[in-house]
């Protein structure tokens, strides 16, 4: 199932900044998609993994960031302004102050963390997960909370390749940063029952 876009209308950055802030959207190649608003499993998970990531890296270089939060993807020799592809990842973690402004982030994060809902499954598992490999995000989760499993993108030479996908459960390593991991035991006892 797709999002509802906003229009037919290729948009950038310099429309997206004045809209109101009361509705959300996120620009995929000029395309505004409206944002489905999250249940209390995504805003559950989205919490934990931004607590434990914030956490696993106090006193260090590297930053968690949690939406929303604008994180703009420019193609190459477009401007800020001229941006067409504005995204607001669940949970992510940028290592590079550089890319850090009063705005957002500019550039890829290192490592992006997207919670599904079934209105949202495939926009990140496929449009995202596109646009996250041409830009550049070393590592890329999606996270299941109906069927409790993790996807783990990582970026080689030739792309993403062939996704890691494991049970949620125990704790998982964050590839991209050196001693830091995901447990997802007590979250997991914790989320709601699925109902089938």
């Amino acid at each position: 199932m797709s999002l509802p876009q906003r229009d037919q209308q290729h948009h950038t950055y310099a429309d997206y900044l004045g809209w109101p802030e009361s509705v959300r959207y996120e620009l995929v190649d000029g395309v505004a998609y409206l944002m489905a608003g999250p249940d209390l499993a995504h805003q559950d998970i989205v919490g934990e993994v931004f607590r434990q990531l914030g956490n696993a890296l106090q006193g260090k270089p590297c930053r968690a960031f949690v939406a929303p939060f604008d994180v703009r993807l420019p193609k190459p020799g477009q401007s800020d302004e001229g941006t067409d592809t504005v995204v607001q990842p669940d949970v992510m973690v940028v290592c590079d102050p550089a890319k850090i402004d009063r705005r957002g982030i500019r550039g890829a994060p290192d490592l992006v963390v997207e919670v599904m809902s079934p209105s949202t499954a495939g926009h990140d598992q496929v449009l995202k997960r596109r646009i996250y490999e041409r830009a550049g995000v070393r590592e890329f989760w999606l996270v299941h909370p109906t069927d409790r499993v993790l996807t783990i993108y990582t970026l080689g030479a030739e792309g993403y390749g062939k996704p890691e996908i494991q049970e949620l459960g125990g704790s998982t390593p964050v590839g991209v940063l050196d001693g830091v991991g995901i447990a997802w035991d007590a979250l997991v006892a914790r989320l709601p029952k699925v109902e089938y």
